[in-house]
């Protein structure tokens, strides 16, 4: 059967994306993908090739919308250092009543989620992971050290060691979102990780 004239690639890749999102990789079958994507098996293999081909291109779809915003939000300028950190990470764990995320309650990034189920067996996919959590790395980093060159954190700040400890911080809290843990718990967690920054930071950047 040919594929419908108004059939749209970019949105069933956007549909076949929130499919491996809530399902992951292995648990999402050919015949969810058809039935996501109204497609049949033929259709599918002869617009995608297949399952691997489709997944690659959710994650850089995802990587393109969900990675890039969560990098934008780590670029706010005119907000002390230590706010958009604590912003960004509530944000991403969905302890805030920001609703623009697209994710349900529960189901993560799909980058750690992928990371976690596949780890580095798939050379295609760990490359794209990678690139992201550099993306996430770079931004961190970059964020950090604006807090050191303006005062806002301390001069003799390690950027390497504190971008990692975030960046391992940003990691298990998405896991534990995955898991549905206590949001307020979290907070308190994210709270901690940014105080070790600075152990005595100044009254004014407490968030209010």
């Amino acid at each position: 059967m040919a594929r419908p004239r108004q059939f749209d690639e970019q949105e069933a890749v956007a549909q076949a994306t929130d499919l491996f999102w809530h399902r992951g990789y292995h648990a999402t079958s050919v015949r969810d993908l058809g039935a996501e994507l109204r497609l049949t098996p033929s259709s599918l293999y002869r617009t995608f090739e297949d399952k691997h081909t489709l997944f690659l291109r959710a994650l850089d779809y995802y990587r393109a919308t969900e990675s890039t915003q969560a990098k934008e939000r780590l670029e706010v300028t005119g907000q002390p250092v230590r706010h958009v950190l604590r912003d960004w990470l509530l944000w991403l764990v969905g302890c805030t009543s920001d609703e623009t995320t697209g994710a349900a309650a529960g189901q993560g990034c799909l980058v750690v989620n992928t990371a976690t189920e596949l780890g580095t067996t798939d050379a295609e996919v760990s490359a794209r992971t990678e690139a992201a959590f550099e993306v996430t790395r770079s931004a961190l980093r970059s964020l950090l050290d604006q807090g050191r060159r303006n005062g806002e954190l301390p001069a003799d700040l390690d950027l390497d060691a504190a971008t990692e400890l975030l960046f391992t911080t940003v990691l298990g809290l998405r896991v534990r979102e995955r898991a549905q843990h206590d949001p307020q718990r979290m907070a308190t967690a994210i709270d901690f990780a940014i105080q070790a920054l600075d152990p005595t930071p100044t009254s004014h950047d407490h968030p209010e």
